[in-house]
């Protein structure tokens, strides 16, 4: 058996499973958050917004289709811990390179199976997301917490900057240079840009706003990211120096340092949005769809005031900000995932409008 436990001595028991030979002897809490997708594990193992933290699946089976590595959201994960009620191990799967099982294993994922999430969610949407430690006994668990008297290391490293890739590359295409700055990109980001005919540079976190210019992109697309922007102030600086230089796309977290960098304020949620399910209206259009989202904070509509930013996209569930607007400069951005993987992608629209501004500046600075 191994556990789950939290600070005030709830504590949910399992199976272990994964990497718990590979990972730190140490124990160490992390963010226990909950996602509600039906499928699409593959995609959120690897997604590196989830650095740092233990991922519950509200999906009763998980690990049916097997593991196939080119559908993988990145070459890494920062996950901390996998929960699931019943893991399978992909038999059957015609195309499965591996299990869920393997991968956890091989990249040192803590997982524990059998637990009884449906239990879990319902603790976590009450009380919030809060910080766990898995543990394969009790008494470990409950020592680490009379123990604890700090649960945030103030010198521990932003998960973006563990996320992040360590060198810049391009990546070829036929169309105008685009800068993605990672702050834990998504795969499919860089599909959806590569299917629209970008040629792509992806630089890290912490490039200065001038060694991204100097290379004359035509746009910037601001990534997702894991953890708290609010945290990030150099990301948010080199942001703010990037305004009135480019169009920019900011996805998920680079939405959020959007708002920051103009002056707006970010928030904790809850326990976050997470999974394929989302409903957000166009409050221009009245057009509702489907979104997948993977985020814990959320812009504060108030502070936009006098940001430039309008508010264009909001979520029918608690009017929460998903997207904005700058009315001086062309700049966009959404707060939900428009590349979907896993969930909808009937929102990667949003792409191609992106594309139709970077390619309408680029013509009109050609004529002048």
């Amino acid at each position: 058996m191994a556990y789950l436990i939290f600070e005030d001595g709830t504590t949910f028991e399992g199976e272990e499973f994964g990497g718990w030979e590979k990972s730190s002897t140490q124990v160490e809490e992390q963010e226990v958050v909950f996602n509600t997708s039906m499928s699409g594990y593959q995609e959120m193992v690897t997604d590196l917004s989830y650095a740092g933290q233990i991922l519950v699946l509200t999906q009763p089976l998980i690990g049916n289709y097997g593991w196939h590595h080119e559908e993988n959201e990145a070459d890494k994960t920062r996950l901390q811990g996998l929960i699931l009620r019943e893991l399978s191990g992909g038999e059957g799967s015609q195309h499965g390179e591996g299990s869920l099982e393997d991968y956890c294993y091989q990249h040192g994922v803590q997982g524990l199976k059998g637990v009884d999430t449906r239990a879990l969610t319902r603790y976590l949407r009450q009380f919030g997301t809060l910080p766990g430690v898995l543990v394969r006994t009790k008494e470990i668990g409950q020592e680490y917490w009379r123990n604890s008297k700090k649960k945030i290391k103030e010198n521990s490293e932003h998960w973006v900057y563990r996320s992040t890739v360590k060198e810049s590359f391009e990546i070829p295409g036929s169309g105008p240079l685009i800068a993605v700055i990672d702050f834990g990109v998504k795969r499919n980001i860089i599909r959806n840009l590569q299917k629209r005919g970008f040629r792509i540079m992806v630089f890290p976190a912490r490039t200065k706003a001038e060694e991204i210019l100097k290379n004359r992109p035509s746009g910037i697309v601001l990534s997702n990211g894991p953890g708290d922007p609010e945290e990030l102030p150099e990301e948010i600086a080199t942001v703010r120096k990037l305004y009135d230089k480019l169009p920019i796309l900011g996805i998920c977290l680079g939405h959020q340092l959007l708002a920051l960098a103009a002056g707006g304020r970010t928030y904790k949620l809850l326990y976050g949005h997470r999974g394929g399910n989302h409903p957000v209206i166009d409050i221009r259009s009245g057009k509702a769809t489907m979104t997948s989202q993977n985020h814990g904070y959320a812009v504060q509509e108030d502070s936009l005031k006098g940001s430039g930013f309008e508010v264009t996209l909001l979520n029918l569930n608690d009017g929460t900000v998903e997207g904005m607007e700058h009315t001086s400069y062309p700049i966009l951005s959404v707060q939900f995932h428009p590349e979907g993987a896993p969930g909808p992608e009937e929102n990667d629209g949003i792409f191609d409008r992106f594309k139709s501004i970077v390619l309408d500046r680029s013509a009109r600075k050609g004529r002048g």
